[in-house]
């Protein structure tokens, strides 16, 4: 079952400046701030409870302390990076239990794109210039809040339009 398109309707708006904020950082930085992820946990917080069933709110926490799990366990061997874990557990309360599938083959496309975009972009003068400095530009990992936050604001926007 698809997030309600309602509630999807309602989260975007908080959850939009987050979700780019989260994308720019990483490439400027190579980081996602822990503010960033406060932050959705308080968008999910306040107006989850507010446009959600309280069942299904309560499940997202649950998805959230198994995303959080896993992804430092992912961390610790070094598969992603400890700010990308955080992020994608802040993200996981957002994603129905139903999308998982729809949600993962999304990531994983915008994931391919962002890669992609990312290390041409890197190569480019024009871009360098309008981007100086960026620590993306200068590593070897790829910055996955490029594809992290794009991926949940693509998933609310197909919710608000196909949600139940």
């Amino acid at each position: 079952m698809m997030m309600p398109a309602q509630a999807a309707l309602w989260f975007l708006p908080f959850v939009t400046p987050v979700a780019l904020w989260v994308a720019w950082s990483d490439m400027k930085w190579m980081k996602i701030h822990n503010y960033a992820v406060l932050a959705l946990v308080a968008v999910y917080i306040v107006v989850g409870v507010l446009v959600l069933q309280f069942q299904a709110w309560l499940w997202g926490w649950a998805s959230l302390a198994v995303v959080l799990i896993v992804g430092f366990v992912m961390a610790n061997v070094g598969l992603m990076g400890a700010g990308d874990a955080k992020f994608a557990a802040a993200m996981a309360p957002f994603i129905a239990l139903g999308d998982l599938s729809l949600f993962l083959m999304l990531l994983a496309c915008v994931t391919v794109v962002s890669f992609l975009a990312h290390r041409i972009a890197r190569r480019t003068a024009l871009v360098q210039g309008l981007a100086p400095g960026w620590e993306s530009w200068h590593r070897r990992e790829f910055p996955m809040g490029l594809a992290l936050g794009p991926s949940l604001l693509f998933y609310l926007c197909l919710a608000t339009i196909y949600g139940a």
